[in-house]
């Protein structure tokens, strides 16, 4: 198999995760907006036990986990689980598959002047046709920054 192809399954696959997942009940995380002088954090609140999966990221930024423990899959970083505190990295073109083991708090650092959201989300963010999970379950799902993002 090339490495497109690789990269082609395993995306099909967590978009299947995605549909699984959009069966199930949906539960709200929490997400707080700061803004600093060239900086936009993200600071994410995920309770424990739920399963989440990240858009693709274009850019390489930090991240910290200051609280909780976190199952984390990616092809950057294989399987292995977070816990805090803990400081990483996002390489471009990651995208996770994560559970919360406890309730978590994921924050992310991006450098940018720009303060709209949406606006952040497709300058870091590659889109995301949401269209596979409205297909299998009649649900119009958005996740993450595709509250704010069109497909």
């Amino acid at each position: 198999m090339n490495e497109l192809a690789d990269i082609e399954s395993k995306n099909e696959l967590l978009d299947d995760l995605e549909v699984a997942m959009a069966k199930l009940p949906q539960v709200e995380c929490e997400v707080v907006h700061r803004f600093t002088e060239g900086m936009y954090i993200r600071e994410c609140h995920i309770p424990a036990g739920t399963m989440l999966t990240s858009m693709t990221h274009k850019t390489q930024h930090p991240f910290v986990i200051s609280q909780g423990e976190i199952m984390v899959t990616s092809d950057n970083e294989g399987s292995m689980i977070y816990e805090a505190p803990y400081t990483g990295i996002t390489e471009p073109n990651t995208r996770r598959a994560l559970k919360a083991l406890t309730d978590v708090i994921w924050t992310t650092f991006h450098i940018t002047d720009e303060t709209d959201v949406a606006e952040i989300g497709k300058a870091i963010l590659e889109t995301k046709d949401m269209s596979h999970i409205l297909e299998a379950t009649g649900k119009d799902i958005p996740c993450g920054y595709t509250k704010q993002l069109d497909a």
